[in-house]
């Protein structure tokens, strides 16, 4: 299996080039794979969270999509390298459509709000490498899934209300295995190794690795996106410190409880010093 050469991350793209109409092609493909439909971008939408900024720490775009129904969907796309990502998930979405609820955006005209992160790091604890979240309302007694009335099937054009409340997919990137499996998979491959393979077949990597390339970046652009990497190992080689760093004081901790409690077991002081390796002018203070 042949490799493709490397191009600009799509992080960093979301945040300067994917913006651009003459680009959408490669978001679209992007989400047409992903939520298995046909999906037309209608507008970048000009949200307080769409503001560019200098963070490497949270890339987002949010756009206007229609689907192969004709139906308005607002789409949330985060590239995530915070530990607090779930919590600014739920945030993030309620902040959203309060937004253009203040804007006069009717919101039975939006068929629902799709939040799509893309996070770096090990969220949680599963096996999987893509998961898929939405809400449904189950009896407590019956265990029945509560369904839209008849009024309120006409009005939202289904009988689920899973189907109108807000959707959320994570991609856990480095969990990938790099094998892949199916066209989401190409592009989740693409995601993590910033490269596309010739066999790949995904909507939208094909303008991807036309419009990615880093040789077709300006000298300034190219300056930009040379510190935006730096800014990326800098932030996981301070995590990645902050982490020794702790576990080393958590440890620490146990070896002082663990003296404690040989003290208070009748253990001397110089006894509790050979088992825990504590200085015994240390175990004096306990």
């Amino acid at each position: 299996m042949s490799k493709g050469r490397k191009l600009i991350s799509f992080d960093w793209a979301i945040k300067r080039l994917l913006r651009h109409k003459v680009n959408f092609a490669i978001l679209e493909g992007f989400l047409s794979e992903l939520l298995q439909d046909d999906i037309k971008i209608d507008s970048i939408l000009e949200s307080e969270s769409n503001l560019e900024h200098k963070s490497a720490r949270s890339n987002r775009v949010d756009l206007l999509v229609e689907n192969s129904k004709k139906e308005l969907i607002i789409v949330e796309i985060q590239h995530e390298t915070e530990y607090d990502y779930l919590q600014r998930l739920l945030f993030g979405t309620s902040k959203l459509l309060l937004e253009y609820m203040r804007k006069s955006m009717p919101y039975a005209k939006i068929r629902k709000i799709i939040s799509i992160g893309i996070v770096y790091f090990d969220l949680g604890q599963g096996e999987d490498y893509a998961y898929h979240g939405q809400t449904q309302f189950i009896g407590l007694n019956k265990k029945d899934v509560l369904k839209l009335n008849s009024t309120q099937q006409e009005l939202y054009k289904t009988e689920k209300i899973l189907d109108i409340y807000p959707e959320s997919y994570i991609l856990k990137v480095n969990q990938f295995d790099d094998v892949a499996r199916n066209t989401i998979d190409e592009w989740i491959y693409f995601l993590k190794n910033d490269e596309i393979k010739d066999e790949f077949k995904a909507k939208g990597l094909k303008e991807a690795k036309e419009e990615l390339n880093i040789m077709k970046l300006s000298d300034e652009e190219h300056r930009e996106y040379e510190d935006y990497l730096e800014s990326l190992h800098y932030e996981a080689s301070m995590f990645e410190s902050s982490y020794k760093v702790g576990e080393m004081n958590g440890e620490k901790k146990k070896v002082m409880e663990m003296a404690k409690k040989s003290l208070e077991e009748g253990l001397s002081i110089e006894l509790v010093s050979k088992i825990t390796g504590l200085p015994q002018e240390e175990i004096e203070k306990l």
